[in-house]
């Protein structure tokens, strides 16, 4: 029970029960999610703590989180170097943020942040969350044509956020409703240079010359785990320098190691003219964002006395962040996180595909890069499967996606009840079950993954999606 005054003090919510967590998220959180996450294992049991790859629950398991917090624990959890930088950092009473003063931790992170970008990516801006980041450099953008081009493009395969700004950029079906948004969005078709081109001539001013201030695109997206050629990048990079439009890529979730390189786009050396980050940027333990750009471009937008203070938030020059983020990439750096990457990839995708001989009929292809890795899977549902699905709601069914979504979350609820294994799905043109484990994973993790999800898939698509329906919709295990 909380104090007398009505209020929880932080430690007594340690102690709050699974029933009484329930009860407060349906009255104070979102009963929306609280039903959506009570459909698996992991929505009925509390975790009693985390470290490394491994969450411990209340009820005494050890579950293998190959999540990688959704794309936020490359380091894994509570990486102990990231630790002892907070609290040093608070033992020594530093100021945490003010605005009459110019920070050093702050101009400390945008430095190794050049250093360790390309030709000419140096300025830096931080805030909170990708969806920020992605409307700070959409803003750049524009600010940086003096609001005189009318229009961004964006791709139908894409995910930038859920803000209204961000929202109207993302094409991921996962955004259900349309919100008012930036005006003048056009989308394209994800890695198709003739459907930007197409485009890029549509949109023109009277003069000849282009009304496009902006295009913004994932080249890897983490999502879908479909990634741009290096064909494609090439072109694009060759449209936007001839069309002065600002090239964006979003490497919200790919960036700091986890798909192969530091960043997606140094792959193949294509550079944008911004490029934003977050996730594991704040090690697992700090909400922070960022985007890069050329100083050209930062000059335009914001460079005089009067412009300069045009794009500011409270939380920007932060200090315990900013402290976290300098920590979180000195050791991806210092513990080659981005080898690490690659040999994930070479073990998770050679089990992948390995398994995609044995189950053609439940997996239809095998993407990933990096440490983003996953199945698509056939969505075909076998014919016994039928009286089972008058018991789903009928909204369930409508979504198009449906019958690829429960084989999904299907494997996904089995690996974790069964296995104590924790796994995600992407939602975006697909739905396909996602790989993405902490870069601290060990061969061995991943081979017990591996054997995990053979055994699981073993059992075929009835036995499966039967456990989850009756799961999830007659509350049974």
């Amino acid at each position: 029970m909380p104090k007398k005054n009505g209020l929880y003090a932080w430690k007594e919510c340690i102690d709050l029960d699974i029933a009484k967590v329930n009860e407060l998220y349906a009255k104070y959180v979102n009963p929306g999610q609280l039903k959506l996450i009570s459909s698996f294992g992991f929505g009925r049991v509390l975790v009693e703590k985390a470290q490394g790859m491994y969450i411990s629950t209340r009820d005494g398991r050890k579950i293998l989180d190959f999540t990688g917090g959704i794309g936020v624990l490359s380091h894994g959890h509570n990486h102990p170097r990231i630790l002892a930088a907070r609290i040093e950092y608070q033992k020594m009473g530093l100021m945490e943020v003010h605005k009459n003063f110019l920070s050093p931790f702050v101009v400390g992170l945008s430095h190794n942040i050049a250093k360790l970008f390309p030709k000419d990516l140096c300025i830096s801006y931080f805030c909170n969350s990708g969806a920020e980041a992605a409307e700070g450099a959409v803003k750049l953008a524009y600010k940086s044509h003096a609001g005189d081009r009318k229009f961004i493009l964006t791709s139908d395969i894409s995910f930038h956020g859920k803000l209204l700004g961000s929202a109207g950029l993302t094409a991921s079906k996962e955004l259900t409703f349309k919100f008012p948004t930036i005006p003048n969005v056009e989308r394209f078709r994800y890695n198709d240079i003739n459907s930007v081109r197409e485009k890029v001539e549509k949109l023109r001013k009277g003069n000849g010359k282009s009304d496009i201030y902006a295009i913004i695109l994932e080249p890897f997206s983490a999502s879908s785990l479909r990634e741009c050629s290096k064909e494609f990048l090439e072109e694009l990079r060759k449209i936007c320098t001839k069309e002065g439009i600002v090239l964006i890529y979003d490497e919200v979730f790919t960036s700091w190691a986890k798909s192969g390189e530091l960043f997606y786009f140094m792959k193949h050396g294509i550079v944008p003219d911004i490029v934003t980050y977050s996730k594991s940027f704040g090690g697992g333990k700090s909400s922070i964002s960022g985007f890069t750009t050329r100083p050209k471009i930062f000059k335009k937008a914001y460079g005089s006395l009067q412009h300069a203070l045009l794009h500011s938030t409270t939380y920007n020059a932060f200090g315990e962040e900013c402290v976290t983020a300098m920590e979180a990439i000195n050791v991806i750096v210092e513990d080659g996180y981005v080898e690490r990457s690659k040999e994930i990839h070479k073990v998770l995708n050679r089990g992948l595909l390995d398994l995609q001989k044995k189950y053609p009929n439940i997996i239809s292809e095998v993407r990933g890069s990096g440490a983003l890795n996953g199945i698509v899977p056939n969505g075909d549902l076998p014919s016994l499967i039928a009286p089972l699905l008058k018991l789903v709601p009928i909204d369930f069914v409508r979504d198009p996606r449906f019958s690829q979504k429960l084989v999904v979350s299907a494997i996904i609820s089995e690996l974790f009840n069964s296995y104590d294994i924790l796994t995600y799905y992407g939602d975006n043109r697909e739905i396909p079950l996602i790989l993405s484990p902490s870069l601290i994973v060990t061969k061995e993790e991943m081979e017990r993954v591996l054997d995990a999800l053979d055994k699981v898939l073993k059992q075929g698509k009835y036995i499966l999606m039967a456990k989850f329906i009756r799961q999830k919709f007659l509350k049974r295990p």
